[in-house]
């Protein structure tokens, strides 16, 4: 697992485990079971916890949403590369090279 402070998007990213997901209300919403925190991944932040059920690459998970929603490439990047750290640093999401 890699906690760093820069990602690339070859970096595989996927779901860690002992969460408990739901959808509410076209959201995803998630209980960490490890650190007893409760966090709402909205919906595009759900789109990506969905595609990380299997490994995937970051560049993947920027392609699909550049694609399913109006943004740009760069900026849908960094985005995505911001929540990946958020959720790596979390224990939510495991970072590979």
């Amino acid at each position: 697992m890699v906690k760093t402070k820069e990602l690339l998007p070859t970096h595989i990213v996927s779901q860690g485990e002992g969460n408990i997901v739901s959808d509410m209300g076209g959201e995803k919403v998630m209980l960490s079971i490890e650190n007893g925190k409760y966090y709402n991944l909205g919906e595009i932040g759900g789109v990506v916890w969905d595609l990380a059920k299997k490994p995937i690459k970051i560049e993947k998970l920027v392609t699909h949403l550049v694609s399913h929603y109006e943004v740009e490439q760069n900026e849908c990047e960094v985005q995505v590369m911001k929540f990946i750290k958020q959720l790596n640093a979390e224990g939510l999401l495991i970072v590979e090279s």
